[in-house]
Parts: C-alpha cells; structure tokens; sequence
C-alpha cells in the first residue's frame, strides 16, 4: 500500500526510484512500475522528475503512462476489481455481468466510486476463459460469475 504521508516531494521521490535504475536498459517501465507502487498512481508531479532523470522528454514519459492500461494517473479504490473483455467471457454473459456490476456501482469503466471504495477496470484475457466469465478482485481470480457473485466478492 503506498504511503500516505511520503518522506521528501513527489518529484524528489520519483527522481530516487528513477535513480535506481538509471544503469539499465530502457528504465522507463520499472520506474513507471516503482513510482505506482510507491504513490498508488503516477502522479503528475512525477513526469517531470522522471523525465529529467531518464533524459527523456515529458511527452514520451506521458506517452507511455497512458498508452499501458495498468498505469494510473489518480488513486485507485481500495479494492480494485478487473473484468475480463475477451471474446470467451463475452460469449458467457460476461458483457451483462460487467454491466450489472457498473451500474451497482454508479460508474464506468475504468472509474472509481465516489467513496473510493472500488475501482473497475476492463481486461482483455485473464486466461480464465474455462470458467467464464471471470475477473480479478484485489488480484484474487474469481470464474463463473454471474451478476450476483461479482456484487458478493465485490462487498467481501
């Protein structure tokens, strides 16, 4: 879980993690990928920092940052719930479970509830697709979901 009162800014922060892999090859993702874990999101204080860090511009941090779904410009939910896209999990009801489950919510894809109890993000192959259809909730795989069980791991 990231911390919610950091040692030091955003940039400075972000600037260390980028530090620590400056001696390898194409650092942008690890870094990406400790700054999230660090922070939650990539904050927009961050882009900067890492791009100066990397010799980078701040387009090409930006680009990548929201081009790779698994980033996050803003805090997630406390619980974050993936659903599968994929073709297996449509063809079982997975469109109309997916449905059920954001309109509970009062959200859309990719969004988080008022209360920031839940984010609901879309995924494209779980490789579940035998027990369609499926999603990960706080990275716990869960199959065969019809509306009901979705709301019921959801609420655990």
């Amino acid at each position: 879980m990231p911390s919610s009162n950091p040692a030091g800014s955003v940039a400075d922060r972000a600037a260390a993690i980028a530090a620590v892999h400056a001696g390898r090859e194409g650092p942008l993702l690890p870094v990406l990928h400790d700054v999230q874990a660090a922070f939650g999101h990539i904050p927009a204080d961050a882009v900067p920092a890492i791009a100066a860090a990397l010799n980078l511009s701040r387009a090409e941090v930006h680009g990548v940052v929201t081009f790779y779904h698994d980033f996050r410009t803003a805090p997630a939910g406390r619980r974050v719930v993936k659903l599968c896209r994929a073709e297996a999990c449509q063809a079982a009801g997975g469109a109309a479970v997916a449905e059920a489950l954001l309109a509970r919510l009062g959200i859309g894809w990719g969004g988080t509830t008022a209360d920031g109890a839940v984010t609901v993000e879309a995924v494209y192959c779980l490789g579940l697709c035998a027990c369609a259809p499926a999603a990960l909730v706080d990275g716990a795989p869960a199959g065969r979901l019809d509306a009901e069980a979705l709301a019921a791991a959801v609420q655990a």
